[in-house]
């Protein structure tokens, strides 16, 4: 599947549905009914579009920067993982994200909250015209409306790890602007990705479709996300040992256009370049995930937003005997040396190699665009720092055919990997680590350890390591639940960095507080942006529900939607 049909979501996009047929007796000009639907090429047409707005871009809302489904903005940018990047005043609504002053006008709250809902409503329209389709078997029946209901699942996932409690809308709900956000709707999440466990295939044929082993692993994660970790331990153990998934051998593979959909890729987002259709300033790649054209520096079609922190790249250094530092308090010291011209590596001690296949630093070969030059290809270091994120590009080699030819050109076609075997291993250790086996989860830790330790590294041009690598798995187990907590928190910052999990692992392990305002009490010393900006605990784990859907869901002179605490 490369990439599904976006566009057809415009056949459903201006349908209404009543408790009776007489409103489509006339048929507005242009638009389908839901008799032109009720068929089964009409709901597969249907269920195209609901895939297509997984990628966080409607054709219509935006540019997908606030609800790209790589979450670089809410997972990334608000935690200690990444900088907003670029100028100061370039996209100024992401700074109030960054520092956690937000309010409920911010259009990044807005188009986050219009734009999921958007894929809530393609998913509803699916589950509406289904029962009326004649000409379809039943197996495929159930397995579009399980794949309908997968694709609601992530797309209220998306809307609670942003908002918190959000209104719950479904295909049978008459007054959509009468329904309140009065308690969380996780147990309708689960209804809707068990259905689809129950009803969808192991494997298709198309990449990209929801299978079996996708929804399962969703229903993990967001047992995962509540601390469930009992819930959570037996459906990964289930991902584990029958998925028939696999590590690839090289770690970088897994963020290289020429890898995609690979042995270990659970549900991948699907990327297209250059397939002819146009959507303004993205002509030649509406398809290649839009939401996130403007992350690549200048030289490669970006505007050189989501920016490496200094904290992440500190925390990939190792001792001598190849195992994290695992230090519980970032201070000035911890920021490593550069060279602000990339004439060299200043910083000479031990690193896991994990850090320049996912951190672009001066001195060290970028792919094969050649050796980041410090400071000459950052657009203000000042506002950025130095370093540029790595997992999202495309090769110099693949520039015009696996990135836009026109218009945006850093849209390309590296998919995004929503959820691969790593993350069932991680989150599988943490649930050993929390109610299971110490040396089990010390176990299955050393799995992606040293996988890290056998795979390539980024070396220059006659083979040279480019620093001074070493990773080495843990020689025994865990001696207490804390320790392994720091491990295995650690392993999953150095396993994700940079892939949209950062603030959300944060906020679900309870230490967001105490974390982000270490980060910006620091940073502050550096980027003056960071002055007095705190994260207040109880407030700042969520985002606001936005000030318009409060002020349009009116009954009776009252707002239904009810705004977070401290917004």
């Amino acid at each position: 599947m490369k990439k599904w049909f976006r566009y057809s979501y415009a056949l459903c996009i201006s349908i209404f549905f009543s408790c009776s047929d007489s409103f489509f007796e006339i048929k507005p000009k242009g638009q389908a009914s839901i008799d032109d639907l009720s068929s089964k090429t009409g709901v597969e047409a249907l269920l195209l579009g609901a895939y297509a707005a997984v990628d966080g871009v409607n054709g219509k809302l935006g540019d997908g920067w606030a609800s790209a489904e790589s979450n670089w903005v809410w997972g990334e940018v608000a935690s200690d993982n990444a900088y907003k990047g670029s100028v100061s005043g370039d996209q100024n609504p992401i700074n109030a994200i960054e520092g956690f002053f937000v309010e409920a006008t911010n259009v990044y709250v807005t188009d986050h909250w219009t734009t999921l809902f958007d894929g809530v409503q393609r998913a509803n329209v699916i589950l509406q015209v289904l029962p009326r389709v004649q000409d379809i078997a039943e197996t495929e029946r159930r397995q579009i409306e399980a794949q309908a209901r997968f694709l609601r699942a992530h797309f209220y996932v998306e809307l609670v790890r942003v908002h918190g409690n959000v209104p719950y809308i479904d295909e049978n709900t008459e007054n959509p602007g009468e329904v309140p956000n009065d308690r969380p709707i996780w147990n309708e999440i689960e209804a809707d990705l068990q259905f689809a466990s129950d009803h969808l295939p192991h494997r298709w044929t198309d990449k990209g479709r929801a299978t079996k082993w996708a929804a399962i692993t969703y229903k993990a994660y967001i047992h995962m996300l509540q601390n469930e970790h009992a819930e959570a331990r037996p459906l990964l153990l289930d991902v584990y040992e029958n998925g028939g998934f696999s590590l690839m051998p090289s770690y970088e593979q897994n963020y290289r256009t020429a890898y995609v959909n690979n042995e270990e890729s659970i549900f991948e987002v699907q990327y297209a370049v250059n397939d002819g259709f146009q959507l303004g300033q993205y002509t030649g790649s509406p398809n290649a995930g839009p939401g996130n054209s403007i992350i690549g520096m200048t030289f490669m079609g970006g505007s050189g937003f989501l920016q490496p922190s200094h904290n992440l790249v500190s925390a990939f250094r190792v001792g001598d005997n190849g195992l994290p530092l695992l230090d519980d308090t970032y201070t000035p010291d911890d920021i490593l040396p550069y060279s602000t011209t990339g004439a060299s590596v200043l910083y000479t001690e031990p690193v896991d190699p994990r850090l320049d296949h996912t951190v672009g630093r001066p001195g060290v070969p970028f792919l094969d665009w050649g050796v980041q030059l410090g400071h000459a290809w950052i657009r203000d270091p000042t506002n950025g720092g130095p370093y540029i994120t790595k997992k999202q590009m495309f090769l110099l080699a693949e520039r015009g055919s696996n990135s836009g030819a026109t218009g945006r050109t850093f849209s390309n076609a590296n998919n995004y990997r929503k959820f691969k075997l790593s993350h069932v291993i991680l989150w599988l250790a943490e649930c050993e680590a929390e109610i299971g086996s110490l040396a089990r989860a010390t176990e299955l830790t050393n799995l992606l350890r040293n996988r890290a330790k056998q795979s390539n590294v980024v070396s220059f041009d006659d083979g040279t390591p480019a620093a001074n690598y070493k990773v080495e798995p843990y020689p025994v187990a865990f001696p207490t639940k804390e320790y392994a907590r720091k491990a295995i928190r650690h392993e999953h910052r150095m396993e994700l960095a940079m892939e949209g999990y950062r603030f959300y692992d944060l906020v679900r392990w309870g230490v967001a507080g105490p974390v982000l305002n270490n980060f910006m009490q620091v940073e502050s010393t550096r980027m003056s942006y960071y002055q007095g900006r705190h994260f207040t605990v109880g407030q700042n784990e969520i985002w606001p529900v936005p000030q318009r859907e409060i002020d349009l869901s009116v009954k009776d002179g009252v707002p239904v939607l009810v705004q977070n605490p401290g917004y």
